[in-house]
């Protein structure tokens, strides 16, 4: 596993800097006891064209895990959800102005997520997962078709399988933490 000893990840930019994610994982030795398996920071980072966005992926189930003893290798691709499984994933959302409609919109289309009508927000999509949306640091709008709130840090939103958006009006990213549950349409309530 590689170590980062300055305050930036493999990757980063002047103009798009990465706070490596911390990512201890347990398990147990011969004998049954408990132990910390790895500790260092997660390995698989996005850094998507369409924004200056990160995203770490720090743990998965299911069918988008990779094989081996690491589910979230550095270089594994994620959809936006696992079949059968779950993606813990961080993000850095940048301040709105920073993200190339065209490109975001582009990105959501080949995934398949993409609200196809005419949304009042770029980011809009909805995904057949119910997720838990945990704001680490900073401040973003959750919107949904109807209306919208404000999440600061330590508030979480449950989004169940609904159209959604998050926009970052703010002139700092936001940090936030994802666990994405694939779920049946009977599982999302």
């Amino acid at each position: 596993m590689a170590t980062v000893s300055t305050g930036t990840a493999p990757g980063s930019t002047a103009d798009r800097p990465i706070k490596p994610v911390r990512r201890i994982v347990t398990g147990e030795n011969e004998a049954g006891r408990s132990m910390i398996v790895s500790d260092g920071p997660a390995q698989n980072i996005a850094l998507p064209a369409h924004s200056p966005m990160v995203a770490q992926v720090v743990w998965a189930t299911g069918s988008g895990a990779a094989e081996g003893d690491d589910p979230a290798p550095a270089g594994h691709a994620f959809g936006f959800h696992s079949d059968g499984g779950t993606v813990l994933r961080i993000v850095d959302f940048p301040p709105d102005a920073a993200c190339d409609t065209d490109k975001v919109l582009s990105f959501l289309e080949e995934n398949h997520v993409r609200d196809q009508a005419r949304p009042r927000h770029f980011w809009f999509h909805k995904t057949p997962t119910l997720d838990y949306a945990i704001v680490l640091d900073g401040e973003i709008y959750a919107m949904m078709d109807e209306d919208e709130t404000l999440m600061r840090t330590g508030d979480v939103l449950i989004q169940r399988a609904t159209n959604h958006s998050w926009s970052n009006r703010s002139d700092r990213p936001c940090r936030m933490a994802f666990v994405l549950i694939a779920a049946h349409e009977d599982e999302r309530r």
